[in-house]
C-alpha cells in the first residue's frame, strides 16, 4: 500500500473526538511556533503570582506540598538511619555513584561513565556524537534518528530521576556538594531549554517523567541552602508549564498506552504536589479521571498489561500504586476497582518471577522506570512486590520478594518497613499458573531457588499498532534447577537503521519455531506490522505432578504452502520437559527451531548414550528427534537491559516438518544421568527415558491409537513409568484419551469426561481392569 493510500485510510478511520483532539493540539503547537501562546515563555513574576492563591512568593516551599506525600520523607533522621542499618552496601554504592554524577559521569541504561560535557550539554547524545536541534518541539520527529541518534539515552538523562540517587546520598551524608549538584543541573537544565523548544519537550511523558523526578528532588533538598527561592520559584515556573503542556498535549490518540497513563500519573503528581497553583485541582482531577478511565482497557481480566509486554507491565504496576499510595496519603478513599486491578497486575508479576528473583522480558522493553531509588537490574521487578506486601498484607508477595526493597521504605516509610517485618512469609498458593486473556502460561515445580520454571506465551499479539510487540507466537523461557537458562533475548533498541531492531523482535530471536526463516508475524516499520499471527490455547492442564498446554498460531497460513504451527509442552516436574512442534502443511516445509541461551552460557554439541546429537550446557540437555533433523550452534545477542547486549549462543535444530512429521525436544536437567533414545512405533512417536532409578515410556499419538513396546493406547500423550529392571509399573500420566492396554491386560479403560488420568503403584491396581 503507497504512502499515500495508508494515510487517506487512517484518515477515513478517525472518529469526530479524534479529529477533533489532534486537530485542536496541532493548532495549539502552530500558536506556540509562531509565538502567539502564553504556553511558549515563562511566565513573569507578576502574571506567576495571579496563577497562586497566594500573591507572595515564599522562601519555604510552600509551593511545594510537604505533606501527603510519601512518608519516606516525613522524618528525614529515621529514614536515613533505616537506610544506614538495612542497606549498608547500597548506602556505599549510591554515595559512590553520586560521587561520580556530581563530576559529570552517568550510568545510564547499559552504559557505564557517560559524559555529556561540562557543563552538560542536554541535548547531547555522547554515543551518536550528535547534537540535537534547538526547534520547537513539533517540528522533531520522534522515530527519525538521523539528526539526534537514538534520542532514548538523551531522554534518559533529562528524565532526571538520577536525582533521586543525588537525594540519597545527601541525606546519607549531609554533604552539600550533592545539593549542589543538583541546583546546578537543574538551573542549567532550565538555561537550556527554553519553553517548548528542543527534544526535551517532544515527548508529553518525558515531560510527566521529568516533573515527577523535580517533586521528589525538591522533598530530597527541601532543607540546603543551595536551593534558594530564586531557583524555587523558576523550577515552578516550569513545572506549571508542564502541567500545561501535560493537558494540552496527551497522547489520547498518539500513544495511548503507558505514554498516556504516565502524562495522567504526572498531572495527577502536579495538581497533587502543588495546591498553591489555582489550577492544581484541574490539572489533579484530570490525571486520575485518565488512570481510572484506562484502568479497564489497560489490564486485562487476568491482571496481563494489553500490550503484551512484561516491562510496560511493570511500569503499569508502578505508575498505579503511586497512585494508591499518594491517594492514600491525602486521606483520599480509593476506587475498589483500582485495588483489585493492581493487585491482579502484582499476582501476575508475583507469578513470573524466575527463581532467580529476574523476569522474562517479553515483548518491548524500554530500560526506563518511573523513579530510581535502587540500582537493581532493569529486569528485577521485585521491588513493586515488596511494597505491596507491606501494603496489602501479602505475604506471598513478601516470599516473592524475598528481601524488602528500598522502594518500600520511600513510599511507605520506616513503619512501612516494620509491617514487612511483621508479615507473615508463605508460598503463592498455586505453583503453575495460567493467564487466559494475556494467553501465558507458567510452568513451576516449586517456590525455591532451584526450581525448574517455564512460561510459554500463546497470547494477542498486542494492542492498538502493536508497536511494542515481537514476533514471539509460542516462545518459551526456561530455567532449570533455579538457572535461567533459555531466554527471550530481549529488545536491545527502538532504532531501525542497524537492522537490529527487527531482528531483536523477529521470531528467529525467540525460543519457537520458524518456517523458511521467516517471522511468524511481519514487521512494517519500529512500531508497526503487516502481518500479525494469531494465537490459540488449545488445552491447559496443571496438576501437583504435570502441566501440559497446547497452542497454535496462524502467522504461516499467508505463505503458498499454509501452515499452523502447533506446540504442545509436557511438564514433569522435578523431572523434564518434553516439546512437540508440527506443522499442518501438505507438503513438508523446511523448519528451524530455536534456542537462545543467557548470556555467558556455553552449551556444547556431544552425542548421548543412545548415539544421537545432544546440547549440553551447565544446567540444561536438549535432545530433538525428527526425520533427517541436525543441530546447529549460532552466535546472537542478549539483552537484559535496553540498549545493553551481550554475546549468547543459540542451538536450533532443523528438519523438514509437515502433517505426519513432528519434532520431538526433550529439555532435562544435567544433574538427571539422562538417557534417552526414540523407539519403534506405529500409530505415533515412542521414547525411553532412563536414568538410575527408573525408565519412562512416553507415546505421542498420531494415529487412532499409538502402540510401543507391548502397549497400546489411544490417549494423545501417555508416560508410564517402571524401576530400573522391573516390570511393575510405577506411575501413570494419561492425557486426552480413554484406554491404554499392556499386552492383553487392559490397565486404564475410561468412559468420564476427565482430560487426564494421573496414577501411582497402588491406584494403578485399581485401575486395572
Amino acid at each position: 500500500m503507497s504512502g499515500l493510500k495508508k494515510i487517506i485510510k487512517k484518515a477515513q478511520a478517525l472518529s469526530a473526538d479524534e479529529i477533533f483532539v489532534r486537530s485542536t493540539q496541532t493548532l495549539q503547537s502552530l500558536r506556540e511556533r509562531r509565538g502567539l501562546s502564553v504556553l511558549s515563555r515563562l511566565p513573569s513574576d507578576e502574571a506567576f503570582e495571579a496563577l497562586l492563591y497566594s500573591n507572595q512568593l515564599s522562601k519555604d516551599f510552600k509551593f511545594i506540598k510537604q505533606g501527603g506525600f510519601f512518608k519516606g520523607f516525613l522524618d528525614r533522621e529515621q529514614t536515613a538511619s533505616a537506610l544506614r542499618k538495612r542497606w549498608e552496601g547500597f548506602s556505599r554504592d549510591v554515595i559512590d555513584t553520586a560521587n561520580e554524577i556530581s563530576k559529570g559521569r552517568f550510568r545510564l541504561f547499559g552504559f557505564q561513565n557517560l559524559s555529556f560535557g561540562n557543563p552538560i550539554d542536554w541535548h547531547f547524545n555522547p554515543i551518536s556524537g550528535q547534537r540535537s536541534p534547538l526547534v520547537h518541539w513539533s517540528s522533531l520527529n520522534n522515530l527519525d534518528t538521523h539528526e539526534t541518534g537514538d534520542r532514548k539515552i538523551v531522554w534518559e538523562l533529562n528524565r532526571h530521576q538520577y536525582f533521586s540517587l543525588l537525594g540519597q546520598a545527601y541525606w546519607l551524608t549531609g554533604d552539600e556538594r550533592f545539593a549542589e549538584t543538583f541546583v546546578t543541573h537543574i538551573t542549567g537544565w532550565m538555561d537550556q531549554n527554553p519553553p517548548k523548544v528542543g527534544i526535551n519537550w517532544s515527548s508529553s511523558l518525558e515531560i510527566a517523567f521529568r516533573s515527577i523526578s523535580w517533586l521528589w528532588a525538591f522533598q530530597f533538598f527541601r532543607d540546603s541552602p543551595a536551593v534558594t527561592a530564586e531557583v524555587v520559584v523558576r523550577a515552578l515556573k516550569f513545572l506549571y508549564l508542564n502541567a500545561r503542556h501535560l493537558e494540552t498535549f496527551l497522547s489520547t490518540y498518539y500513544s495511548p498506552n503507558t505514554h498516556l497513563t504516565g502524562e495522567g500519573l504526572g498531572l495527577f503528581y502536579l495538581g497533587h504536589m502543588l495546591p498553591e497553583f489555582r489550577e492544581a485541582s484541574r490539572w489533579k482531577d484530570a490525571g486520575e479521571a485518565i488512570l481510572l478511565r484506562e484502568l479497564d482497557r489497560h489490564v486485562q481480566p487476568d491482571g496481563v498489561y494489553f500490550e503484551q509486554t512484561t516491562y510496560y507491565h511493570r511500569y503499569t504496576t508502578d505508575f498505579y500504586l503511586h497512585y494508591f499510595v499518594l491517594s492514600l496519603a491525602q486521606g483520599k478513599a480509593v476506587s475498589p476497582n483500582v485495588k483489585e486491578k493492581l493487585v491482579s497486575l502484582l499476582d501476575h508479576l508475583m507469578y513470573l518471577t524466575r527463581p532467580d528473583g529476574t523476569t522474562p522480558l517479553i515483548g518491548d522493553d524500554d530500560g526506563g522506570r518511573l523513579i530510581s531509588v535502587n540500582l537493581k537490574p532493569a529486569n528485577d521487578f521485585r521491588a513493586c512486590l515488596s511494597t505491596a506486601a507491606a501494603l496489602f498484607e501479602r505475604p506471598d508477595y513478601k516470599f516473592v520478594a524475598r528481601n524488602v526493597d528500598i522502594e518500600t521504605l520511600w513510599l511507605l516509610g520506616p513503619s512501612g518497613l516494620s509491617d514487612y517485618d511483621s508479615l507473615a512469609t508463605h508460598e503463592p498458593e498455586k505453583l503453575s499458573q495460567s493467564f487466559e486473556a494475556g494467553g501465558y502460561y507458567v510452568m513451576r515445580d516449586s517456590w525455591d531457588e532451584t526450581a525448574n520454571y517455564l512460561v510459554v506465551d500463546c497470547g494477542p499479539h498486542g494492542t492498538l499498532n502493536c508497536g511494542h510487540a515481537h514476533a514471539d507466537a509460542l516462545s518459551i523461557d526456561v530455567a532449570v534447577s533455579g538457572k535461567t537458562s533459555v531466554v527471550d533475548p530481549g529488545t536491545y533498541t527502538y532504532t531501525g537503521d542497524s537492522g537490529l531492531r527487527d531482528w531483536f523482535r523477529g521470531t528467529s530471536a525467540h525460543n519457537t519455531l520458524t518456517l523458511r526463516q521467516l517471522s511468524s508475524s511481519e514487521p512494517d516499520g519500529p512500531f508497526a506490522w503487516k502481518h500479525i499471527a494469531r494465537s490459540t490455547r488449545r488445552t491447559w492442564l496443571s496438576h501437583e505432578s504435570f502441566d501440559f498446554f497446547k497452542g497454535d498460531h496462524d502467522g504461516y497460513l499467508r505463505l503458498s504452502n499454509p501452515a499452523v504451527h502447533q506446540r504442545a509442552i509436557f511438564f514433569l516436574k522435578k523431572n523434564y520437559w518434553i516439546i512437540q512442534d508440527q506443522l499442518t502443511a501438505p507438503m513438508g516445509e523446511p523448519a528451524d527451531i530455536w534456542f537462545h541461551f543467557a548470556p555467558f552460557i556455553e552449551p556444547r554439541l556431544s552425542k548421548s548414550p543412545a548415539g544421537h546429537d545432544v546440547f549440553v550446557d551447565s544446567a540444561v540437555e536438549l535432545h530433538s528427534f525428527a526425520e533427517n533433523g541436525s543441530w546447529r550452534q549460532e552466535d546472537a545477542w542478549v539483552s537484559n537491559c535496553y540498549l545493553k547486549r551481550d554475546p549468547g549462543k543459540v542451538c536450533v535444530f532443523s528438519a523438514v516438518l509437515g502433517e505426519s512429521r513432528s519434532a520431538v525436544t526433550f529439555m532435562l536437567p544435567v544433574s538427571g544421568s539422562w538417557k534417552v533414545q526414540q523407539l519403534p512405533a506405529i500409530g505415533g512417536k515412542a521414547f525411553a527415558i532412563v536414568n538410575d532409578s527408573w525408565r519412562d515410556l512416553v507415546m505421542i499419538r498420531t494415529g487412532e491409537r499409538v502402540e510401543a513396546e507391548g502397549f497400546s493406547t489411544d490417549f494423545q500423550w501417555s508416560l508410564v513409568r517402571s524401576e530400573v529392571g522391573r516390570d511393575d509399573l510405577e506411575k501413570l500420566v494419561l492425557i486426552g484419551g480413554h484406554s491404554l492396554q499392556m499386552g492383553d491386560r487392559v490397565v486404564v479403560k475410561r468412559t468420564d469426561q476427565e482430560e487426564y488420568v494421573v496414577a501411582d503403584r497402588s491406584e494403578i491396581e485399581k485401575l486395572v481392569v
